[in-house]
């Protein structure tokens, strides 16, 4: 079993992934634990499975190139490969606005904590993404209550018996897996440490679901997540 597993969706991001993958891994040296970096290509269409190969024989990354079938389903996916290899389980997207070097900022934090989840600090974000993190939070603490500050926050790190029970309850083709996640941390009662982690604006590439095409998204991934708080698993 690894000391921790890293999820890591990657949609496009050829021009940055190569970064991101080399801080991670010189991140996860420094801090001296044994780890394993599940990387998932959710069907990219530019060359990012081509900048992936460099890692065909790297042993502590794990390229998986998948058809595309969303940023939620894809985090679900990572999620249940790694909760059967590893004690616990760290999830940050692949855009590098969340850093490697903030890792061990979480890591530290471990200990009496079930999840430690990152606060995204300085953040900038456009009005649609302003309303539907606003939404998201409404959401959350009404239908299962308050103790997450961040509840979409890619920057997260779970302890796997944990995470294994809540994915039982989460459908393999939910929109927004970290929301719900963070609600069930809060229904269940279990211990949650918020952390404030740096955030900054996408240097490459850009984001795949846009403006008002993503408040229409957002809103049926919130009733989502409200239907999923009243199913049974």
């Amino acid at each position: 079993m690894y000391d921790v597993e890293v999820v890591i969706p990657v949609y496009n991001e050829a021009e940055c992934i190569t970064e991101v993958l080399d801080d991670w891994i010189k991140e996860m040296d420094n801090v001296g634990i044994s780890y394993r970096i599940i990387v998932l290509n959710d069907g990219s269409n530019d060359n990012t499975a081509e900048v992936l190969s460099r890692y065909r024989d790297n042993p502590k990354v794990d390229v998986i190139n998948k058809k595309n079938s969303g940023h939620g389903p894809t985090i679900l996916q990572g999620y249940q490969i790694a909760v059967q290899e590893a004690h616990w389980i760290f999830q940050v997207d692949s855009d590098n606005e969340m850093r490697a070097e903030h890792f061990k900022k979480v890591w530290n934090e471990r200990e009496n904590a079930d999840a430690v989840i990152g606060i995204r600090e300085g953040r900038h974000q456009p009005l649609p993404r302003k309303i539907v993190s606003l939404f998201s939070r409404l959401v959350v603490a009404l239908f299962y209550g308050t103790g997450v500050t961040d509840v979409n926050c890619p920057f997260r790190l779970l302890r796997a018996n944990v995470l294994k029970q809540i994915l039982k309850q989460i459908p393999p083709d939910t929109f927004a897996p970290n929301v719900a996640i963070s609600g069930f941390l809060i229904l269940k009662k279990l211990r949650v440490k918020n952390i404030p982690i740096p955030h900054r604006g996408r240097q490459t590439g850009e984001v795949s679901i846009k403006k008002w095409r993503l408040l229409k998204a957002a809103m049926k991934s919130l009733l989502q997540i409200i239907r999923i708080r009243f199913t049974k698993a």
